[in-house]
């Protein structure tokens, strides 16, 4: 059985609003903060090596610039100079479809660690 994937159809980078837009075919919209997706990016950095590894201090963290990587991705570059992650539609997909469950775990592993996010 092959796998459905979504493909974007707008991707579009809300700087004022903190948010990468994302539209895919299927219809649906997410406004992904910019935060979330530093701290959720797909590169080995954030990831470790099978474990992920708590981001801590990106509140104000921005996205700078979007970059296409063939038909596939887009590569973020973030104002603390992180730009290692390619956020394939399956992934921008999936942080979309999970952002709040995904949040929630965040902001609970961060009360865990004992960090106070500082809000803008």
């Amino acid at each position: 059985m092959q796998e459905l994937t979504h493909h974007p159809t707008e991707i579009r980078l809300r700087k004022s609003a903190g948010v990468l837009a994302v539209v895919f075919d299927s219809g649906e919209k997410f406004e992904l903060p910019f935060e979330y997706l530093r701290v959720f990016s797909p590169s080995a950095e954030v990831k470790g090596h099978g474990t992920e590894i708590l981001q801590v201090g990106k509140e104000l963290v921005k996205v700078v610039g979007v970059e296409p990587v063939g038909n596939y991705a887009v590569r973020l570059m973030f104002d603390d100079g992180h730009d290692t992650g390619l956020y394939s539609w399956p992934v921008l997909y999936d942080l979309g479809k999970n952002q709040q469950q995904n949040w929630d775990r965040y902001l609970r592993r961060l009360q865990d660690a004992g960090y106070q996010r500082k809000l803008p």
